[in-house]
């Protein structure tokens, strides 16, 4: 039914995920001419490559907040002629509004776990590569809904989690005790609370009580 061949960048930073939409794109006739595990491997990679279309994760090393979703704006830029479909399990309306704010036309923002067929990737894919448009339907409601979306609502679960239980008073080392994951992992969150709220660190560094102090306030407690 589609026989142009696509040449695609991958950037995904789950190793085990990446090789697996190699297999997936090679066996449905792409060339994935490079992959990239973190955004400016994929920003060297689109500039040597002029691929038909990227394939961008928001979530990148070493933050794994919005490094993906910042360099397929950058991407959008540079190289207007690469089609961009975003592809994440997260939402982020502010470089969402960003990376369609020069236009809808070849790019795409799917969410992974409402994706429910190969051949609605695949789909998508090609639109997107041909100068259409592939938009999630959550993607656009929540885009439309703007600023009228609280900050804590662009927390992951596991994000408000960790700030829930911030708030009652719980240090890193307790809250991985809670959660039974790493302390490292509570910190990536914890990292990405700050991020979300936009709370940079100051040599007097409060952030973990400004972050809380945001939480009550727009929980309306």
């Amino acid at each position: 039914m589609i026989d142009k061949r696509l040449r695609v960048v991958l950037a995904e930073d789950s190793v085990i995920l990446r090789d697996g939409m190699v297999e997936l794109l090679g066996a449905r006739g792409c060339e994935v001419v490079a992959t990239a595990g973190t955004a400016p491997e994929l920003l060297a990679a689109v500039a040597e490559h002029r691929p038909d279309v990227a394939v961008v994760d928001i979530r990148m090393p070493p933050t794994h907040t919005d490094e993906g979703i910042r360099a397929a704006v950058e991407i959008r830029a540079t190289e207007p002629g690469t089609g961009i479909l975003v592809f994440s399990q997260h939402v982020e309306t502010a470089w969402a509004s960003r990376l369609l704010a020069g236009g809808a036309a070849g790019t795409g923002y799917l969410l992974k776990e409402r994706v429910a067929r190969t051949s609605e990737f695949m789909d998508a894919l090609h639109r997107v590569a041909d100068g259409g448009t592939a938009l999630d339907p959550e993607v656009v409601t929540r885009l439309m809904r703007g600023g009228r979306r609280s900050r804590v609502d662009t927390l992951t679960p596991r994000e408000h989690t960790v700030l829930e239980l911030m708030a009652q008073g719980h240090s890193n080392r307790s809250i991985a005790a809670s959660l039974v994951v790493s302390e490292r992992a509570v910190e990536k969150h914890v990292a990405a609370v700050f991020t979300k709220f936009d709370l940079p660190a100051t040599d007097t560094d409060n952030r973990r009580v400004k972050a809380v102090l945001t939480y009550l306030a727009e929980q309306g407690r």
